[in-house]
C-alpha cells in the first residue's frame, strides 16, 4: 500500500470534520481510497450514534437568525452531551450552517429540515457524521420560524437561549427590536398581550387565585373578585407588552415601543432555551 500523504489526510478532514488521526486511520483502512475512507467515517458515526442513542444530549447551542430583509427569522437547536463539545468552533459552525439552510429553504418542520442538503449531504447524514467526529450523541432537537413585517433575532450569551421578535412595521432603530428580543429572553412572557393568553392558562391562574384566597380565610363570595385581581397582576407580569421594560422599570414595553413609533407593536415572538 502506498504511504498515506498528509495532503490526503487534510482533504479528508476538510470533507468530514473528523480529527487528523481518525482521517489517517480511515485512509489506512481504505487502502488510500478517499471515497471508502469517507464511508468508513460515516459508518463510525452511525455506530456511535446507535451506541449512544439512549444518552441524554442536554447541552448544545441555540441559533436565531433573520433574513437580510428582516421579513423572516428562524431558531434551531443542535444538542450534544457535554458543554465542552457545545463550545467547539466546528460544532457551532455546523449549527450555523443548519440555521442558514433553514433560513434559505423555509422547511415546514424539523423532519423536512433534516432532509435538506449541505454540500450534497443531507443534514440528517451530517448530524450522524458529527456524532462520529465528536464521539457524543448529536441531534437536531428544535426548529421553528416566524414571519412578520420586521423580525429581530437575539442569541443570549453562551448560545443556550435565543429569541425572535416580530414587529408590525419596519423600524430604522435596530436597537428597539434587540431590546424587545432581550426582554423576551430575560422575562419569558407567556404571550404578546392578555388578549392572546391561552384559555387554559387563564383558568389555571383563576383557580390558583381562588385557592390562595380560600387558604387565607377569605369569604367564599369574594373569591372570584380576588382571583380576578390576581389575574390582572399576572397579565402585567407575564404578557410582553404589559411587562415592565427591563431597561427602565418606570415604563412598560408597550410604552417603550410607542416612544419609538406610535404605531409600533409586537405581533409575535419565539423563545427557546436548552435549560428550564
Amino acid at each position: 500500500m502506498s504511504q498515506i500523504k498528509a495532503a490526503e489526510v487534510a482533504k479528508l478532514r476538510k470533507a468530514t470534520g473528523a480529527g487528523m488521526m481518525d482521517c489517517k486511520n480511515a485512509l489506512v483502512e481504505a487502502n488510500g481510497d478517499f471515497d471508502k475512507a469517507i464511508e468508513t467515517i460515516r459508518k463510525r458515526g452511525q455506530a456511535i450514534a446507535n451506541k449512544r442513542a439512549d444518552k441524554e444530549a442536554s447541552e448544545g447551542v441555540v441559533i436565531a437568525k433573520a433574513r437580510d430583509d428582516n421579513k423572516k427569522g428562524i431558531i434551531v437547536a443542535l444538542n450534544c452531551e457535554t458543554d465542552f463539545v457545545a463550545k467547539n468552533d466546528d460544532f457551532v459552525l455546523f449549527a450555523n450552517q443548519i440555521a442558514d439552510t433553514a433560513l434559505a429553504n423555509n422547511p415546514s418542520n424539523i423532519e423536512d429540515l433534516l432532509k435538506l442538503t449541505i454540500n450534497d449531504k443531507s443534514i440528517d447524514e451530517l448530524v450522524t457524521e458529527k456524532t462520529g467526529v465528536v464521539g457524543e450523541k448529536v441531534e437536531l432537537t428544535f426548529y421553528d420560524k416566524l414571519e412578520a413585517e420586521f423580525v429581530t433575532p437575539y442569541i443570549h450569551l453562551g448560545s443556550k437561549l435565543a429569541t425572535l421578535v416580530g414587529m408590525n412595521k419596519r423600524i430604522e432603530n435596530l436597537q428597539v427590536g434587540k431590546d424587545v428580543a432581550m426582554q423576551v429572553a430575560a422575562m419569558n412572557p407567556v404571550s404578546v398581550s392578555k388578549d392572546n393568553v391561552p384559555e387554559e392558562i387563564i383558568q389555571k391562574e383563576i383557580e390558583i387565585g381562588k385557592g390562595q384566597a380560600r387558604e387565607q380565610g377569605k369569604p367564599e363570595e369574594l373569591l372570584e373578585k380576588i382571583a380576578m385581581g390576581k389575574l390582572n397582576k399576572f397579565y402585567k407580569e407575564s404578557t410582553l407588552l404589559s411587562q415592565d421594560f427591563i431597561k427602565d422599570g418606570k415604563k412598560s414595553v408597550q410604552q417603550y415601543l410607542q416612544e419609538a413609533d406610535k404605531e409600533l407593536t409586537v405581533t409575535e415572538f419565539l423563545r427557546y432555551t436548552l435549560t428550564n
